[in-house]
């Protein structure tokens, strides 16, 4: 006589299983774009129904807002962390220009060309963007400043020159799409050199190689395993809202 074992459904709780549902969508906005982002894209990506998706986003430009949000915060904090244990505001700003070169951070590169063009069509991305904008002066204005006050550097303005620094990064970050990798150094370090000069900073300062132990970027390493279910959590693949 034969039994077979009934595996135990297990359910996860609903923030979760949103959260799965956003850190899929991230995945998928990096690697494929946000346009590839439809709740039958993540169903598939999570081997559950789409109709698990819309129940947690009925509209899929909210997903899509969420997306690059998520994304756009994990990048926020891994090149200036909100609340930094080690270093000095210069030892944080020389590694943010270590980590914002190189092919490692292209991805990210490509995701702000894609959130910020999108944005014109797409009101509830558009919002996103500018809140993810305004952290990002928020945040580098605020290593500004506290560099001001400790002697380190010099800046009437921390907001500005933030601000200029950003543009000249976001330039530079605009040749993500055509994989033009080939540019001087001189080029490469314009947006350091800029932030040398606009901090009263020695040529050069902002130049020193990062550790080599630092965290890679959102998008950089391979996150199949944060967003596919377990054996156990396939039973509520069909789990209905």
């Amino acid at each position: 006589m034969t039994s077979s074992v009934q595996r135990k459904r297990v359910r996860k709780s609903p923030d979760d299983r949103r959260a799965e549902i956003v850190g899929a969508a991230a995945e998928v906005a990096l690697t494929e774009g946000l346009e590839c982002i439809t709740l039958r894209r993540i169903a598939e990506q999570l081997d559950v129904r789409p109709g698990l998706i819309s129940h947690y986003f009925p509209a899929v430009e909210d997903l899509v807002a969420e997306a690059f949000g998520s994304a756009a915060t994990a990048e926020l904090e891994t090149l200036l962390p909100a609340d930094p244990q080690d270093g000095s505001p210069l030892k944080h700003l020389t590694r943010f220009f270590a980590r914002t070169t190189g092919p490692d951070y292209d991805d990210m590169s490509r995701l702000w060309l894609n959130a910020r063009h999108l944005s014109r069509y797409r009101p509830v991305l558009r919002d996103r963007v500018l809140a993810q904008e305004k952290d990002w002066r928020g945040r580098l204005s605020g290593v500004i400043a506290a560099g001001v006050d400790q002697g380190e550097f010099r800046s009437g303005e921390p907001v500005l020159t933030a601000v200029r620094i950003l543009v000249v990064i976001d330039g530079l970050a605009g040749h993500a799409n055509t994989g033009l990798g080939n540019h001087p150094s001189a080029v490469t370090r314009l947006a350091a050199a800029t932030a040398e000069r606009e901090l009263g900073l020695a040529d050069g300062v902002l130049a020193t190689p990062e550790p080599a132990e630092h965290p890679e970027l959102p998008g950089t390493t391979d996150t199949t395993a944060a967003v596919t279910p377990t054996a156990a959590d396939t039973t509520d693949a069909t789990e209905q809202p």
